[in-house]
């Protein structure tokens, strides 16, 4: 089997997809950013939405993405020499549980992989195991875990991470929750990816938008990019209500993006918010979305189309609903950011080194992690911080209220600028956070940024 990557200390994931078409549009995005992660499986499984004889997408559904990559990937690793091959992308890319919707009775090549996966004990770094469908093949592979090697139990939970686009068959509760609840494996399962569903258009604010319709996706992403760009698929002119080339969804790939390493320590912890969202613990080691509603009794069993807050009230098909496009926000907050870094990956198929840009590096002249008593000031400085294209950058410091626990807003001093300030106020009770965002933009085409977040706690 050909080796990985020399890896860096990268995070490490591995997919499930059932070949939805918008699995198809995340998995070009997925490609792009293959060099910041030991990809340790693209695996088809089934869901509600698509199994054999419904909807089906093929078996093979993954390999003429994989072939467009293996043409861009001499001129991807121009740009990073950690782009993986194509031969180890192959070998990584295996056919799952997909007789029937929730089938986990068959062992099949995709469940054995992550059961060698999972057992592999010359790597004990955490593993992203993503369902961008349904939950089957993972809980296959479990079982066969807990049939043979029950000893290894526990440590096998303890390397899982679990990042699943709605519940999308029972297998989670019918199985992996009875059988591995016990270990408190860290899960999310994400219902807010409809910030970049099918239905983006009805909630999404205008500039947001903006970023998503044809006349960007066009010249940025669609149009002259190279093999796998092309075979992105956006709308067609044909689509009612939207134009040729706007985007069509990607509900899956917060699943990933919640685990690119852009500094904003997301991985850290669910409810910091990052890229992918952000979440609330719910239950155990479970982490759902966070509703307004102070009243709101999250369901004790599926969060899926049929339960999950955001689905359900998009079903009701208010006009301007503004408490649904707020719902979303912990995605689309990000927008114009990941867009512009989905359109710099874009050009690194096509373009030299010399051509693209490439995303600053945030480095902070402190640590990440401070205690500070209230009433006392704080210095801030983002000097260190540099360019890999020589571009200039700009300094944006500011504060993340939702993922701290501090009720009230900070004033930051000098927020545009590489060194900043801020006082904690004298209302801040021990124990209670603050979390504050460098944000460093480039003045590339296009404008690219990076991040550094420092938790303050109160003492």
């Amino acid at each position: 089997m050909p080796k990985k990557p020399n890896a860096k200390k990268k995070p490490r994931v591995l997919v499930t997809s059932d070949g939805e078409i918008d699995d198809q549009c995340s998995l070009v995005r997925f490609l792009l950013y293959a060099n910041e992660w030991d990809i340790e499986g693209i695996i088809t499984s089934s869901s509600q939405y698509h199994a054999h004889g419904h909807r089906w997408p093929g078996d093979d559904w993954v390999q003429p993405f994989l072939a467009a990559y293996s043409k861009v990937y001499p001129n991807l690793v121009q740009h990073d020499p950690e782009y993986p091959t194509t031969e180890f992308l192959q070998s990584r890319t295996l056919l799952g549980n997909v007789r029937t919707e929730g089938e986990m009775d068959e062992i099949t090549p995709g469940s054995q992989h992550i059961v060698q996966v999972l057992l592999d004990e010359t790597d004990d770094r955490p593993i992203w195991i993503q369902a961008w469908g349904g939950t089957n093949t993972i809980a296959r592979a479990l079982k066969t875990i807990e049939l043979n090697h029950p000893d290894k139990m526990e440590s096998v939970a303890n390397k899982i991470r679990f990042f699943f686009i709605w519940e999308q068959d029972t297998t989670y509760q019918s199985y992996i929750r009875p059988h591995w609840g016990k270990y408190n494996i860290p899960t999310i399962i994400s219902d807010q990816f409809i910030a970049i569903f099918y239905r983006w258009k009805k909630y999404l604010p205008d500039k947001q938008q903006s970023f998503l319709a044809g006349s960007w996706m066009q010249p940025n992403i669609l149009k002259d990019h190279g093999p796998l760009c092309a075979l992105y698929p956006a709308h067609t002119g044909d689509d009612k209500g939207f134009d040729a080339g706007d985007f069509r969804s990607e509900g899956d790939s917060p699943a990933f993006l919640h685990t690119i390493p852009v500094g904003l320590r997301s991985m850290e912890s669910p409810g910091w918010g990052g890229w992918g969202g952000r979440y609330v613990k719910v239950r155990e080691n479970t982490w759902l979305d966070p509703v307004a509603d102070p009243n709101y009794r999250y369901p004790d069993g599926r969060w899926y189309g049929n339960s999950a807050w955001g689905r359900s009230r998009l079903r009701e098909n208010r006009p301007n609903d503004t408490e649904l496009t707020q719902y979303v926000k912990p995605i689309w907050r990000w927008m114009e950011v990941m867009q512009n870094d989905f359109a710099s990956r874009a050009d690194w198929c096509v373009k030299s080194f010399a051509e693209a840009n490439h995303p600053p590096e945030v480095k902070l002249a402190m640590p990440l992690d401070l205690q500070v008593q209230a009433g006392k000031e704080v210095s801030l400085s983002a000097h260190g911080s540099s360019d890999p294209d020589g571009d200039q950058l700009s300094y944006r410091w500011w504060h993340y209220q939702e993922a701290g626990t501090f009720p009230q807003t900070i004033q930051i001093r000098d927020a545009a600028q590489q060194d900043a300030s801020f006082s904690v106020p004298e209302s801040a009770r021990q124990g209670e956070t603050i979390h504050l965002i460098c944000e460093v933009t480039d003045n590339g085409t296009p404008a690219l940024t990076r991040y550094q977040r420092v938790v303050i706690q109160v003492k």
